[in-house]
């Protein structure tokens, strides 16, 4: 009685606090400020006056031929008033992505250079070591823009990044895909992946100067160059399997009350296709292990907190209701239906069914498995792998 009592106590406080006093993090209105910079306006990174900054955006590319016709248009396509090139790295790929990104690049407007990567040095992940590629052809650009092959843009994404990181100074501005949720599974496991990561780097807390909270989505960053340059450059994040976090976090770090930014938007859109749970596992596992940096303290932690927030509730529902304790009953209801609400939020952003939010619990014990999957292959010695290439 004393564990159940235990339980219930913790599961209610937990919800309270995650409802009330985590950075508004189940809440989706962190969209990009629009500041609404004139073609007058003057660059903070060049002090030339009369222009736009320059943007070079680098696309890490492996095997990606069958995306590209897809999502490049969309970033060749960028109506944006400045200087604008895009540097797409062929990382190795078998497929023939470069050619395909040569192709839709002939005879358009925006400027397209595709550049073969090398292999990475000892000590380097592969996305990074590409990222970093790009980067020194970029040159002298004011900005970067580090973004994925499945990633597409909307018209006048662009200018309105730029003008968000110019207008409230700064140095990293990140907007996080909208992903695929048209399958079944996509349905229920995307849209906790969103919440989940909220809920771990709280956008509010991410985006409030000076805050010590440092996150990015890896599929839009907008980075001023010479913020990235004098925190340690792509170098001191060599090594990183989750790049966007920690680049962020370096950037943050360079300078006191560094600024970034990061929020959601429907502009910016992924679109790889997660077709069946098999294929949204391996998206999840190839990196759960590593954000928790292999640690089976933290992993322990991980499924006590699962367990005590997600898993508690509705066990103390059936249990109370089992045993004809209408108090237990009722105190896990009242948690089950904060955690609801909590996600309620995140499931009309995405035009999921309501009733997603009632099966949270199913869908955190989803990755809960994943989560432990992929701890199993890592102290299993099978390194998780993404485009033939391991990951750990």
């Amino acid at each position: 009685m004393l564990i159940l009592a235990s339980l219930t106590g913790l599961a209610a406080l937990a919800w309270l606090y995650l409802t009330t006093g985590h950075g508004g993090y189940w809440l989706t209105g962190q969209r990009l400020p629009d500041h609404g910079l004139p073609d007058q306006h003057m660059s903070r990174v060049s002090g030339a006056p009369s222009r736009w900054p320059s943007v070079s955006a680098v696309v890490p590319a492996r095997d990606e031929a069958a995306m590209l016709p897809v999502t490049l248009p969309t970033l060749l396509g960028q109506d944006y008033p400045g200087e604008f090139e895009v540097i797409l790295v062929d990382d190795g790929s078998s497929d023939g992505t470069a050619g395909t990104a040569e192709r839709l690049g002939a005879g358009g407007a925006r400027k397209l250079r595709v550049i073969a990567g090398s292999p990475p040095p000892v000590g380097w992940a592969g996305k990074v070591w590409a990222m970093a590629q790009g980067a020194e052809q970029a040159g002298q650009a004011d900005y970067l823009l580090f973004t994925d092959a499945d990633i597409a843009y909307r018209p006048g994404t662009l200018t309105a990044l730029v003008s968000a990181a110019e207008g409230d100074d700064r140095e990293l501005v990140s907007q996080m895909a909208l992903l695929r949720a048209t399958s079944a599974w996509e349905r229920v496991v995307v849209p906790a992946f969103v919440y989940f990561f909220a809920q771990l780097y709280p956008f509010r807390r991410v985006n409030r100067p000076g805050g010590r909270t440092a996150a990015a989505a890896g599929g839009c960053m907008l980075t001023r160059r010479q913020a990235l340059e004098a925190s340690g450059g792509l170098a001191g994040i060599r090594g990183a399997r989750i790049d966007d976090v920690a680049l962020a976090r370096q950037i943050k770090r360079y300078r006191p009350g560094g600024r970034g930014w990061l929020g959601l938007t429907t502009d910016v859109t992924s679109e790889r296709p997660y077709p069946g749970l098999a294929s949204l596992w391996h998206m999840v596992a190839r990196s759960a292990y590593t954000q928790l940096r292999y640690s089976p303290l933290a992993l322990a932690g991980t499924v006590a907190g699962l367990g005590s927030i997600y898993l508690a509730p509705p066990a103390l529902v059936f249990w109370g209701l089992l045993k004809s304790r209408p108090a237990l009953a009722l105190a896990g209801a009242g948690a089950w239906s904060a955690m609801a609400a909590s996600y309620l939020p995140t499931a009309r952003y995405y035009r999921v069914p309501l009733a997603t939010a009632g099966a949270l619990p199913f869908t955190a014990s989803v990755y809960l498995a994943m989560t432990l999957s992929s701890a199993w292959r890592h102290h299993g010695g099978r390194a998780v792998a993404w485009k033939g290439r391991p990951l750990s």
